[in-house]
């Protein structure tokens, strides 16, 4: 696939797009090759109508259509071929047990049935091709705020908050770095070119050797209890600290001393003393000031070995007490204005020694500059330069850079570098920006292997590949052994053992983090609103200051509890199915307390085994998926069970008619005492209009009653038991979460299977789910069944898929412009075109 042609133009002072495409989708969307229509029509009428006839027609026929869909009204055999999604949704309504509608007594379709039916709509009514599957749609993906920070970390060595710097990234088919969403705009371009500024700025040397320089902050001074930042007027004190040096020469000393009020009246003075190596230096009396810097430098001579500096705090007689009147405005009105004194050690900083025979290579240096400084002579220099470019593009870039770009890059850093003043690592570091503000850095542009004219399919190529496998499970560019292995077009052969080795590297937390952050909603515990005091009244939570709260501490391990139990699974090849249903959890002494396990100590979460006859166990019984399905002071029955539906079992409802009635408007029949929240339900329910939906639902919500909006056991509301018995739409019954856990598990694992495997799908592909992904989610959920739920297969079952190995081939269209930068934003560089 040809690199998508981007544009750059001149402009005088700053980047703005001229034209910016955006999102460009690289394919059209998906049409099937069609099927044989005679054969089609015929495999119909002789399998699949009889079934139709036999399970649907009491809903959907004989002049009945519920849900607007009646099997005796076609037209013809071609709109029988030609009603796709009717098909679609009714192989996944069969296989989910929805339809047709459990009775007690009525006969369900056979196993062989339901496969008929499968084997139909997937090669005749959606045409799909089993000896070639469509791998589906690419959209050109821009990196979202967590793989651009985790890629800069690992190509930059350097931390940048792009969470704090960068807007938000939208979110499509629940996750955040889904293509179709992902645009970029006149702002975050914007944006993108004061991180390359900052980035290389911070984290690129600007010379070859520098004077070393230390700087002491006013913590590291010390003293009898105390240190140079806890320093005040009123109390005598002496802190210092030893710095020490290698060589005889001279140092400049840099002093910073911070004097401030606080609002506790008090006329205190003091004298700050500074010595150096026991001489006085300075001797600077200070009284009351709302904020001052007290500043001296000094050069000294010092000798090879240790050197104190130390501070003094010397009390004076206080100043006459002065009546001030009390503050008009702000939260201290009312309060009088400070005068006591508060001292503090900003910093020293000790630069030296200062003979340039002495100085250092600065730190970072041989990350970009492995060979050290550059030459003398000017060819050498340029061969150097293209030597350090060459492979940094190709390190950002995530394959080889083509001449013509690094022809680019080496001429922006020479115009830099052969300006008076400017130094050969300032001019590298100015086209090192240059491809950090890069659409083939910002962007995941990939290539097909080599392949016939007539091809509407081929794989990707290998540096492909590794950068779909280190987004995926690292959220970050491939590394050095997977750009190799690339390199040497031996990727392939060796993607099982590369999986394992990235899913046993710390950067494998980035999945696990991402993945269940936004599949199981784990991250929004984070900043969900919640009551604790309305919620648990007298039994509230409180933090270590007894303060009654769902606290930032008791979020995050509820966050960090999912995560754990989830990067157990994977690191384990646990089944899956212990998602729903476990033995175990990961918790500490307070989570635990919360949760009412008793037994474990200690503040550090681990794995704990559940007496019998727990509920917990499973991501459905943590804190963190309770807790984001609740209301701010109340259980959401409604929440709970859609989050079932959604995230566990793959058959989330409708959403609601626009008039649909609030739930609250059912409180209104129950007049004279607060109603159980089963009961509300059960009289919304009764109204037609949203029985069909509630009756999915409210099973599943039911069944999580016994916890409430903050996770925790109760066995009562508002005086009464709580019924936790229910039936699903499917037939199955339960008494409550342990059971309904059980029932999931064995008799609903198919749904899990396929739910997890499109859930996986979506987040490693950064797109949604087509009908042409209906064979490939088949056979990943086939492997699971085959492999006893292991994750291992539902991972590698994603990683070889066609969709994940596999592209279409047409033709790119489309440019992106993007304005170069001027000299006022990359000074030196010249207008380039990508």
């Amino acid at each position: 696939m040809p690199l998508i042609p981007v544009e750059f133009t001149s402009c005088r002072h700053r980047w703005r797009p001229r034209l910016l495409c955006g999102l460009l989708t690289l394919a059209a969307n998906g049409t099937a090759a069609p099927a044989d229509p005679a054969t089609a029509a015929r495999n119909f009428h002789q399998g699949i109508a009889p079934l139709l006839q036999k399970y649907c027609y009491d809903c959907h026929a004989d002049g009945v259509n519920k849900g607007r869909v009646a099997f005796d009204e076609f037209e013809s055999d071609a709109e029988i071929l030609r009603r796709r999604e009717l098909w679609l949704a009714a192989l996944k309504n069969v296989r989910a047990g929805i339809m047709p509608p459990f009775e007690e007594g009525a006969p369900r379709p056979e196993p062989a049935e339901i496969e008929r039916l499968a084997r139909w709509v997937k090669y005749d009514a959606l045409a799909l091709d089993p000896a070639n599957p469509d791998p589906g749609r690419v959209t050109l993906r821009r990196l979202n705020r967590v793989e651009y920070r985790n890629t800069i970390r690992d190509l930059m060595g350097f931390d940048f908050n792009s969470e704090a710097e960068f807007p938000t990234d939208d979110s499509g088919n629940g996750f955040d770095n889904n293509g179709d969403v992902l645009t970029i705009s006149p702002l975050l371009i914007e944006k993108y070119l004061a991180a390359a500024e900052t980035i290389v700025d911070r984290a690129v040397p600007k010379v070859g050797k520098q004077v070393e320089q230390r700087v002491a902050t006013g913590r590291e001074f010390r003293g009898a209890g105390m240190s140079g930042d806890q320093l005040t007027a009123k109390n005598p004190a002496k802190v210092s600290r030893t710095f020490s040096v290698d060589a005889a020469d001279t140092y400049q000393i840099a002093i910073e001393v911070e004097v401030g009020g606080s609002f506790d009246f008090d006329p205190a003075r003091c004298n700050v003393i500074c010595r150096i190596d026991g001489e006085t230096r300075f001797t600077q009396p200070v009284a009351w000031s709302e904020r001052k810097t007290l500043r001296h430098d000094y050069e000294v001579e010092w000798a090879p070995g240790s050197h104190v500096v130390s501070f003094e705090i010397e009390t004076l007689p206080p100043a006459p007490m002065v009546e001030v009147a009390p503050l008009e405005y702000g939260p201290n009105a009312g309060r009088r204005a400070p005068t006591n004194v508060n001292v503090r050690i900003g910093s020293v900083q000790v630069r030296g020694p200062m003979d340039p025979k002495h100085w250092k290579v600065p730190a970072n240096h041989a990350r970009f500059f492995p060979a050290g400084e550059a030459p003398p002579d000017a060819p050498g220099r340029e061969r150097y330069a293209r030597e350090i470019l060459g492979r940094f593009a190709t390190r950002a870039f995530r394959r080889p850079v083509d001449d013509p770009k690094l022809n680019q890059l080496v001429a922006i850093a020479r115009d830099t570098y052969e300006r008076a003043g400017q130094t050969f690592e300032q001019g590298v570091g100015r086209a090192m920006m240059a491809v950090l503000a890069s659409p083939r850095f910002l962007f995941r542009i990939e290539e097909p292997v080599a392949h016939a004219a007539a091809d509407t399919i081929a794989a990707v190529d290998d540096y492909s590949l590794a950068t779909r496998l280190s987004y995926f499970l690292w959220s970050s560019m491939p590394d050095d052994e997977l750009s190799e292995l690339a390199a040497n077009g031996g990727l392939r052969t060796q993607v099982r053992a590369q999986v394992e080795r990235m899913l046993k590297d710390s950067k494998a937390q980035a999945f696990v983090r991402n993945f269940t952050g936004q599949w199981l909603q784990a991250r929004d515990v984070e900043f969900v609103p919640i009551n604790a005091r309305v919620v648990m009244g007298p039994n509230a939570p409180r933090n270590r200051e007894g303060r009654v709260e769902f606290d930032g501490a008791m979020r995050k391990l509820m966050r960090a509890e999912t995560e754990m139990y989830f990067e157990h699974v994977i690191h384990e090849d646990r089944s899956i199915l212990e998602l729903i249903d476990s033995d175990y959890a990961f918790l500490n002494a307070r989570l635990a307390t919360h949760y009412g396990v008793p037994d474990v100590t200690g503040d550090d979460l681990r794995l704990v085994k559940l007496p019998p006859g727990s509920p917990r166990g499973g991501v459905l019984t943590q804190g963190s998926v309770l807790t984001v399905t609740s209301n701010p002071t109340r259980t959401s029955l409604v929440k709970r069970g859609l989050f079932v539906l959604e995230n566990i079992l793959g058959t989330p409802p409708p959403p609601p008619p626009p008039d649909t009635p609030d739930l609250e408007e059912a409180r209104k029949e129950f007049k004279g005492r607060e109603p159980k929240m089963s009961e509300m339900l059960a009289a919304h329910r009764s109204k037609p209009m949203c029985n069909s939906c509630h009756v999915r639902m409210d099973p599943l919500g039911l069944a999580l009653e016994n916890f409430n909006a903050l996770g925790a056991w109760r066995d009562t509301e508002v005086g009464e038991p709580i019924e936790t018995a229910g039936r699903l739409i499917s037939g199955e019954t339960f008494a409550d979460i342990r059971e309904l856990k059980r029932v999931l598990a064995r008799d609903r694992r198919m749904d899990i299977y396929r739910c997890l495997t499109e859930k996986m799908l979506t987040y490693a592909l950064g797109r949604g789910i087509e009908f042409y992904d209906t064979e490939t989610v088949d056979r990943i959920v086939a492997r699971l069944e085959g492999e006893g739920g292991r994750m291992s297969a539902l991972v590698m079952g994603v990683i070889e898929s066609a969709p994940f190995q596999k592209q279409r081939l047409v033709a790119s269209a489309g440019v992106v412009t993007i304005v170069s930068p001027s000299p006022a934003v990359f000074p030196g560089q010249p207008p380039t075109h990508e």
